[in-house]
């Protein structure tokens, strides 16, 4: 499938050995270890994930504060309160709304992983791929979106971009929790590896001569959105093998990125239903 025809694939790309690039060993976040919010702890309840203690606000204790608390008790998690001004000096992202759980480092999925997440579904694979999102607000909102679209995972590079910390945890309504990221050293090797995986690379780019319904977007993709401010680095939009542009009818000329993965997100999940209604 060339990047100039526009809903054609001429052949399906075959999986290739499993991928090498320094085996793609799982990496963590050494720079944030804590949850804040109230849906953000009860998702990382919900996760079984190893947690630390929690801190919450002394006092009249309402609403899903006494669900945290009744499910760590549950769960034998060491709960301390605390003074509402010592949750306001941890406090990374500044709206804790009285509760901070602290946690392990956050601990990153392989390339793979993500992969065999497809094939474990029996379903053609949805790799959502960020090319230097440094937002972190943006990319937690991402990550909502994909996890609720069902996309198998999201790569992001290790360097000049946003990881995943308490900001985007938070933001993500602890979607980080049920999704696997993957953060990867080289994303034009990344991408390569999933194209000999059988992947189709769908980039974002405003130049981009197909807007992104009229395109064929079923069967196994990757979806790569760039950066807020730059779009795709030069070398990652021309590994892509298609690019598609969403329509701009007014005075300003370009989305915010977790919109624009949105709008794209969604119009995969809408093709791919429509082909199994047939």
């Amino acid at each position: 499938m060339k990047a100039n025809k526009n809903n054609q694939k001429s052949e399906r790309r075959q999986p290739s050995k499993k991928f090498n690039q320094e085996k793609m060993e799982k990496q963590k976040n050494n720079f944030d270890d804590q949850v804040e919010g109230r849906n953000s702890v009860l998702e990382l309840l919900e996760s079984e994930k190893d947690i630390n203690k929690i801190f919450v606000t002394k006092g009249e204790k309402q609403g899903s504060i006494n669900k945290i608390i009744g499910r760590a008790k549950g769960k034998g998690i060491v709960l301390v309160e605390v003074d509402k001004s010592k949750l306001d000096e941890m406090s990374q992202t500044g709206n804790h709304q009285g509760v901070i759980a602290i946690v392990p480092p956050f601990e990153y999925y392989d390339v793979d992983d993500i992969l065999m997440d497809a094939k474990n579904k029996k379903e053609d694979p949805f790799i959502l791929i960020l090319d230097g999102i440094e937002d972190p607000h943006n990319l937690g909102a991402i990550i909502r979106t994909a996890e609720t679209a069902g996309v198998n995972g999201v790569i992001i590079p290790k360097r000049r971009a946003c990881g995943v910390n308490s900001t985007v945890n938070k933001v993500s309504s602890g979607a980080v929790e049920h999704i696997k990221i993957a953060r990867v050293n080289n994303l034009n090797e990344t991408i390569q590896y999933l194209k000999d995986s059988g992947l189709w690379i769908i980039g974002t780019d405003a130049k981009a001569e197909n807007y992104y319904y009229e395109q064929d977007l079923t069967g196994p993709i990757a979806l790569v959105i760039g950066s807020e401010g730059y779009g795709m680095n030069r070398l990652v939009s021309e590994n892509c093998d298609i690019l598609v542009k969403i329509p701009m009818k007014g005075k300003i000329t370009s989305l915010n990125a977790s919109v624009s993965a949105g709008i794209v997100t969604y119009e995969i999940v809408k093709q791919r239903n429509f082909k199994k209604s047939l």
